[in-house]
């Protein structure tokens, strides 16, 4: 759970995960906050890892998964600390990594809840999910979500590849596991409102969505990912 001056709402989301998820180690990776969020954290039973400053989600997932690869754990939720995400939805994903995924996303956008995005950001969501549909070779309509599930193979890659780039944590961090040979799918969810704290996405900031999501997938596409299979040649007789 990366966390970033969440101190109004992390108490109760971690709460409502020991108390509605499945049996887990609640870790939150608290990113360089400036407020009481990982002191609430650890009064609520979270184990704690903090960053010496902001870094980022994306860095602060890698340490998330490289805390899950030391400690030996072969299965691993993602999921934010503002309350949106249903604890009661994780056991949706590791059932589905348990059936053979290595990743699994919980998708605001496959016919379950009420979620809804407008304008750019709208625009933009539905190429995302459209070229990495492609690329994975199945039907994702929420490639942005931050509420995944991981399997051990996926744990490995992400501690080794994880981006730290605008998107990373989801368009880049995505490609590359794919290449690598990663299995995506994804399960519908159904998204609960923001339970306190400040949105990440203002309107004035997702009008400028469509353009930086773009680049994100451009360079995520071209930058070779260490690991990835390489395609074969033709060869001339």
């Amino acid at each position: 759970m990366p966390a970033w001056n969440e101190s109004a709402v992390i108490g109760s989301t971690i709460r409502d995960v020991q108390q509605n998820g499945p049996r887990c180690v609640v870790l939150v990776v608290d990113d360089g906050s400036e407020d009481a969020t990982p002191d609430i954290a650890r009064e609520a039973g979270a184990v704690v890892l903090q960053l010496p400053f902001n870094m980022g989600v994306g860095a602060a997932m890698r340490a998330g998964f490289t805390f899950a690869e030391r400690m030996g754990f072969t299965r691993a939720v993602q999921l934010d600390a503002d309350g949106q995400h249903n604890p009661k939805d994780v056991q949706k994903l590791l059932d589905a990594v348990d059936a053979g995924a290595d990743i699994v996303i919980g998708a605001r956008f496959a016919d379950v809840g009420e979620y809804e995005v407008h304008g750019p950001r709208k625009w933009a969501m539905n190429v995302l999910a459209g070229v990495l549909s492609r690329l994975a070779k199945t039907r994702l309509t929420d490639v942005t979500s931050g509420f995944r599930a991981a399997s051990e193979k996926a744990i490995h890659q992400y501690v080794r590849h994880y981006p730290a780039e605008y998107l990373g944590d989801t368009i880049d961090s995505l490609v590359g596991a794919i290449r690598a040979g990663c299995i995506v799918q994804q399960v519908p969810v159904a998204m609960r409102p923001r339970q306190g704290g400040v949105p990440s996405h203002s309107p004035w900031k997702a009008a400028i969505y469509l353009g930086r999501s773009g680049l994100a997938l451009g360079f995520a596409l071209i930058r070779r990912t260490p690991g990835a299979k390489p395609k074969r040649e033709g060869v001339r007789q």
